[in-house]
């Protein structure tokens, strides 16, 4: 029987309808909406996309958008004094400097100016902090929602075997933290582990995010595993066609047959991570304005 699809888009836009009325809830309890800044520095056209599409999400959920489009040759310290001023700005309670930057700008010294509590990408080395001793903090956008379609699916995750293949700062080792605090076991899986495939076999959930397409196959699963695929590749195009497809990390027709439930690539954990960010910047809104956020509530 084939594995059940994981909507990620369907989730998405519930997630972002329950932000949109607590949002407007915000507003009228704080007098000024929720505000989030995003800056994109250089005309990357993928870049320009995502930071449109993070705007115009952003108003769609009663929340106010600081948008700041600088030139690729933007000094250092031009783009820490601004992001001075986003931090100490009561209008805004999120920040998002959109990555990659040019390459004569220091990633980690952008991200590490950024007030670690309008951080709501997570990146920042307080907030990693926070996660990996159990603290509230913000939790990177991508694995958050990936945890929310597991708990979603799942339940209660105690002593479910875990497997996250892939160990970056953004995705994997904070899924790995995420799942521990679920009370899952989990396997951190990188390009050396030694025999990959077992490992995985042995696995209730698999979270594929290594970059790799198709990589993990079927044979793969264990039977009724629960696999979330974050990889987004794009395949080389075809005769006549101007465009590869995209495919994630797993190999989905074969694993659908084998998985219990499966997320797509397109339309499973992309969705998720703008919906997610929506959601961090409420939750940075109410700790600003010392407002009470049930932590149910989203």
């Amino acid at each position: 029987m084939a594995a059940e699809i994981i909507d990620g888009k369907a989730f998405a836009a519930s997630l972002r309808e329950k932000v949109g009325a607590l949002a407007a809830a915000f507003e009228a309890q704080a007098g000024r909406k929720a505000g989030l800044a995003v800056v994109l520095v250089g005309e990357d056209p993928a870049s320009q996309v995502y930071v449109g599409s993070k705007g115009k999400a952003t108003l769609a959920a009663n929340m106010a958008s600081f948008e700041h489009r600088l030139p690729a040759e933007t000094s250092a310290a031009e783009l820490l004094a601004l992001i001075d001023r986003l931090n100490r700005d009561p209008a805004v309670d999120g920040i998002l400097v959109q990555l990659p930057l040019p390459d004569h700008l220091d990633e980690q010294a952008v991200i590490a100016a950024i007030d670690p509590n309008k951080d709501v990408d997570g990146f920042h080395v307080i907030n990693a902090g926070r996660l990996a001793v159990g603290q509230p903090g913000f939790v990177p956008c991508t694995p958050l929602g990936c945890m929310m379609m597991l708990t979603d699916r799942l339940g209660d995750l105690s002593g479910l075997e875990a497997v996250v293949i892939g160990r970056s700062n953004i995705v994997g080792k904070p899924m790995a933290q995420l799942l521990l605090g679920a009370n899952a076991t989990v396997t951190m899986a990188h390009s050396r582990t030694k025999d990959l495939p077992d490992a995985v076999r042995r696995a209730d959930i698999v979270v594929a995010a290594v970059g790799r397409a198709e990589m993990v196959k079927g044979d793969w699963l264990k039977p009724g595993a629960t696999v979330i695929d974050v990889g987004i590749n794009r395949l080389a195009p075809e005769l006549g066609a101007a465009k590869g497809r995209l495919v994630g990390d797993v190999a989905f027709d074969e694993a659908r047959e084998v998985a219990g439930a499966i997320t797509p690539v397109p339309g499973g954990v992309g969705p998720m991570t703008i919906a997610v960010l929506l959601r961090n910047t409420l939750v940075a809104a109410h700790r600003n304005a010392g407002i009470a956020l049930a932590e149910d509530a989203i």
